[in-house]
């Protein structure tokens, strides 16, 4: 059973509906400058998904706690509201319900999967566990073809299914739009209320993306107004109304978030922006002076460079727990640019480049519906104590969105189109004791990895390659000798935002020059293995 949310969540909810409200212009104007549809996360691992494909047609979408209140989603202002698919069945004790709100308000609805079921149900139908459950690939007929959910659509549709309760009992006044031969109710509607027991949002629905469409523009009649440039335009003037005559210390990472984010609020304040970017010891090889080079051509910035590498291995010095690590570098971070503010400042402001999905795998208050997977350094790693006020342009976009965001502000490509490279760095990608020898051990077989990568053409393809250090030995020959080295693990994997992954087929021939390479040139790892994982069940890091 789902645990209620406390009064801290419920406050911190209101404060991260209430930024996004203002952003979007919903929490005022006559007509807000974004339509809303938001998505009640029921525990499905497409919910982001969901949220991410409505973005991509144009409609600004949020992620919310099922158990949400109508008081909490109000400032939104909604146009519509998605209910995600679910593990759970509806008949079930403690299963999720639906809140009273979504039939109170009378907004148009689309129930996904469980989301159906759920509409089914309140609205008097009878949800039964199915004599045949339907997994993986199915066919549809629509019997509606004038209903606006399926408009312009074939009468015949490939669809993912996913389920194994069904629509028993059709509830009053509701009529069948579409139906399978294992599920006589593959979709009902009555009005603007509408549910379909198949994911429209994974790539295995062909034509899933033009349902959601129909549903966005047809039933709801949401403006497809949301693009990268009206998020720049929104966001430059939300950073200047709420940084007023302030100034800003930026946290530079080097990667795309923060080089987005200091793209953004220099174009909202100009000079009064003082990106500082720290060499923690942590990162990989050639990247301090990769960051200084790109970023003053890029930007023509004064940057502050702040070398701390010897602070921070002396912080990691013995610890092995992961989300020690994280919170330990979150923490010294702060701690440096608050002693950089006192020498360049002031500054009332710290801005970072978190994205939604940091927030969403932290499982802040702010997110209710998620389980904690990792604390991210820059969102749940950071100390109770911090002097700043938190400036994240970011913390409401995907991956993806970021990149056409710096696409759209003229950043080169060189920085739009880097590989994402975790906050902590390669802290999280030695298991165990973060040791010098060790850092640059990895660093050597992290580079020829990446090289590999590039030299194939596959950059492109590939959403992270990278190498992991594994705290354990294993003997191997070189020569006429024996060898007692470390082992090295290969990660390579495709994804669209890092909510979900799968391992990268690489070729045997590739794999194989990144092997002999690492023995032969990172001198003491003896044993190379590629982690064939997806996500979920694993994270993309190691750690």
């Amino acid at each position: 059973m789902d645990e209620p949310q406390t009064a801290a969540d419920h406050a911190a909810l209101d404060a991260f509906i209430d930024d996004a409200a203002h952003l979007l212009g919903a929490d005022g104007a006559a007509e807000p400058a974004f339509d809303v549809v938001v998505v009640l996360d029921f525990g499905s691992q497409y919910s982001q998904l969901i949220t991410r494909r409505v973005r991509e047609l144009g409609v600004y979408s949020e992620l919310l706690p099922h158990d949400v209140t109508w008081a909490e989603v109000a400032p939104l202002r909604p146009k519509g509201v998605i209910l995600s698919g679910g593990p759970a069945s509806v008949y079930a004790a403690g299963a999720p319900q639906l809140p009273a709100w979504v039939l109170e308000q009378g907004l148009p609805t689309l129930g996904i999967c469980y989301g159906l079921q759920l509409l089914a149900e309140a609205y008097g139908g009878r949800v039964a566990s199915a004599d045949h459950r339907e997994y993986g690939s199915a066919s549809i007929e629509v019997v509606a073809p004038d209903a606006p959910l399926f408009a312009g659509l074939p009468p015949t549709l490939d669809v993912w299914m996913s389920h194994g309760d069904r629509v028993a009992e059709l509830p009053p006044g509701f009529a069948v739009l579409a139906r399978t031969g294992n599920a006589p109710i593959a979709a009902i509607g009555r009005d603007t209320i509408v549910g379909i027991q198949f994911h429209p949002e994974v790539a295995h629905t062909p034509l899933g993306t033009e349902v959601l469409r129909n549903f966005l523009v047809r039933v709801c009649g949401a403006r497809t107004t949301w693009s990268a440039d009206s998020f720049i335009d929104a966001t430059v003037r939300d950073i200047q109304q709420r940084v007023g005559d302030g100034r800003v210390l930026l946290g530079l990472s080097g990667g795309v978030d923060s080089a987005v984010t200091a793209a953004l609020i220099h174009r909202a304040i100009g000079d009064r922006l003082t990106p500082v970017f720290v060499d923690n010891g942590l990162l990989r090889l050639g990247e301090a002076d990769l960051v200084r080079d790109v970023f003053a051509r890029a930007f023509g910035m004064n940057l502050v460079f702040v070398d701390a590498r010897a602070r921070f291995l002396e912080r990691l010095a013995g610890v092995v727990d992961p989300e020690a690590k994280r919170k330990i570098i979150g923490e010294t971070f702060i701690r440096i640019f608050e002693a950089e503010a006192e020498r360049y400042g002031p500054f009332a402001f710290l801005a970072q480049g978190t994205l939604y999905p940091d927030v969403i795998e932290s499982a802040t208050a702010a997110n209710t519906a998620a389980v904690k997977i990792k604390t991210h350094h820059n969102v749940g790693g950071l100390p109770a104590d911090m002097t700043f006020d938190l400036l994240e342009p970011l913390k409401f976009l995907f991956k993806e969105e970021v990149r056409a965001v710096g696409r759209a502000l003229g950043l080169p490509e060189e920085i739009v189109g880097r590989q994402p490279f975790p906050g902590p760095g390669l802290a999280v990608r030695i298991l165990g004791d973060v040791t010098e020898p060790d850092l640059d051990l990895l660093r050597r077989a992290d580079a020829i990895v990446r090289q590999e990568v590039d030299a194939a053409g596959l950059t492109g393809e590939i959403w992270q390659a990278f190498a992991v250090l594994l705290p354990i030995r294993t003997v191997g020959v070189m020569g006429d000798d024996r060898t007692y080295g470390r082992v090295c693990a290969i990660r390579a994997v495709t994804s669209q935002d890092a909510m979900t992954a799968d391992w990268a087929r690489l070729p045997y021939e590739l794999l194989a020059r990144m092997s002999g390479r690492i023995v032969n040139e990172a001198a003491g790892i003896t044993r190379v293995v590629y982690d064939i994982s997806s996500k979920p069940p694993a994270t993309i890091e190691w750690e």
